[in-house]
């Protein structure tokens, strides 16, 4: 059975708290085991808490989940691109599948609930398919 891990950003409790079920729900489809559920602040922190966790020779792969609204300014698009590339580089270094189910950037709030569950079980089930 492959291994993974899951980061989430606890800056959208309630939110992420759903897109968790619905990961585990995908994970359980697909066989996987869920060895780690780490909580960071926010977006920023995912890509370090994600290089901690890749470095484990017990995690295969991993699933990142969060949500980046869009605000009165452009932090969020900065960020979210910042975030997608370091996530992106992350992947290619330790050569480990992370299936990116941050919705955003620029998501407006009423767009989000609708988007939850099949954000966080796409980012699993690509995970998934790329440890086959």
């Amino acid at each position: 059975m492959k291994r993974i891990a899951i980061v989430l950003g606890s800056f959208h409790k309630k939110e992420a708290d759903q897109m968790l079920m619905a990961a585990r729900e995908e994970a359980a489809k697909h066989e996987l085991e869920i060895v780690e559920e780490v909580w960071v602040p926010g977006s920023i922190e995912k890509p370090l808490a994600l290089k901690r966790l890749l470095l484990r020779d017990d995690i295969d792969g991993a699933a990142v989940l969060g949500i980046i609204e869009r605000g009165e300014t452009k932090h969020g698009l900065v960020m979210g691109q910042v975030v997608y590339d370091a996530i992106i580089k992350l992947q290619l270094e330790f050569m480990k599948p992370i299936g990116l189910g941050i919705l955003g950037p620029e998501i407006l709030p009423e767009q989000i609930p609708p988007r939850l569950d099949g954000y966080a079980r796409a980012a699993v089930a690509a995970t998934a398919k790329m440890l086959e």
